[in-house]
């Protein structure tokens, strides 16, 4: 695993207290790479890692750029891995519209906050802490129906609208650091249909075997990381390594 990282990494985590986040500390740890995980959240719960002396845990909250950037102040050490492991499809509030007579202002700036805004402004305070002169990967988690090519169903216009808006976020991210930085690389990653809140209402169509475990999902793209390329900078990757249309 991580192979074709050095030793001594130092790994970020946004989202630390989802499921996908979680499975990801977890996988991290257990890696001998890996020397120091960073998770930031704004929800600050203990977990069974959270004594875990590789390990540490701050607060950051998207509708706050100050805390965002006081968040990556806090940073002194070299990023090798960060990961943007956040996202929002539905909440007590919101549900993915059927119809676009039922979008609504609420819905959609709160999607493009949590899946757009949010990753945009981490990307710009923290891409500067990147490890430079050598493979570092910043990757943010996007989905399959934010890809324009693929969409043949519709619905769902601001979860849609918000993950599409992401992968050209990571499109355009990805043009810019190569000049500089051309062993980097900036991609989407789409985790599959995992069980976690996020899923929940939505699982009775999906097929049990495409249904992952949290921790399945993230050893997956452990291993989509750890494959992907500079060359393969800008694109979106689904858990299994296959890239995702635009």
């Amino acid at each position: 695993m991580l192979t074709s990282f050095s030793n001594g990494l130092h790994v970020v985590v946004i989202g630390a207290s989802g499921g996908i986040g979680q499975a990801l500390i977890k996988r991290f740890l257990e890696s001998n790479k890996v020397a120091l995980v960073t998770g930031f959240s704004r929800c600050m719960k203990e977990t069974d890692f959270t004594q875990d002396p590789h390990y540490r845990q701050f607060y950051l909250d998207y509708s706050d750029e100050e805390s965002i950037k006081n968040a990556a102040a806090v940073l002194t050490e070299p990023v090798d891995i960060l990961i943007v492991a956040t996202g929002l499809l539905h909440d007590e509030d919101l549900r993915p519209e059927r119809t676009y007579r039922h979008m609504e202002l609420g819905s959609l700036s709160k999607n493009l906050l949590v899946n757009t805004i949010g990753p945009a402004l981490v990307a710009k305070y923290f891409l500067p802490l990147l490890r430079k002169q050598q493979k570092s990967v910043f990757t943010a988690l996007s989905a399959r129906v934010g890809s324009i090519g693929d969409n043949r169903l519709g619905g769902w216009y601001a979860y849609r609208v918000s993950k599409s808006a992401l992968n050209m976020l990571v499109k355009t991210l990805s043009i810019e650091v190569k000049r500089s930085q051309p062993r980097w690389v900036v991609a989407g990653l789409h985790p599959g249909t995992v069980d976690t809140g996020l899923s929940k209402p939505f699982q009775r169509q999906v097929a049990p075997e495409k249904l992952f475990t949290p921790e399945f999902s993230a050893q997956c793209l452990l291993n989509v990381i750890d494959q992907i390329r500079p060359e393969d900078s800008g694109g979106c990757f689904a858990w299994d390594g296959q890239r995702i249309p635009e």
